[in-house]
């Protein structure tokens, strides 16, 4: 994958390339249909997901729309990294071209995309507070 779709999202956009590059090489192409869920509130946090195209719904646990994600947007890292658990629901509202990138892979990287790391995480305190 070039490192450039990566760099795209506003959230890694200031990554050292050597950490563009390994994110490039773990991250897998997803494809969604209209009106799928994504991820479940409470369900296994197990990989952070970048949004290429279209529009996705966060629901909360009453089922209520509390965000609408679009392209540049990520989701996923607060029950990847924080808690364990997804914190909310995600349902395509158009056909999502995602970018995944699973717990395993990041666990495989991890030690050399510190900042990557460190970017997740301050994302996902920041969410976690709201």
């Amino acid at each position: 994958m070039e490192t450039s779709r990566i760099a795209a999202f506003p959230v890694f956009a200031d990554l050292p390339e050597a950490e563009l590059d390994e994110l490039a090489g773990a991250v897998h192409e997803l494809a969604v249909a209209e009106r799928s869920t994504v991820v479940n509130v409470d369900d296994y946090g197990d990989a952070v997901y970048l949004v290429e195209e279209g529009t996705a719904d966060v629901m909360n646990e009453r089922g209520e729309t509390t965000q609408t994600l679009t392209a540049g947007d990520t989701f996923g890292e607060i029950g990847l990294l924080l808690t364990g658990q997804r914190t909310a629901t995600v349902v395509a509202r158009s056909p999502l071209k995602l970018l995944s990138l699973s717990g395993a892979d990041f666990e495989r990287i991890r030690s050399r995309v510190p900042e990557l790391e460190q970017t997740l995480r301050r994302l996902g305190l920041e969410r976690a507070s709201r």
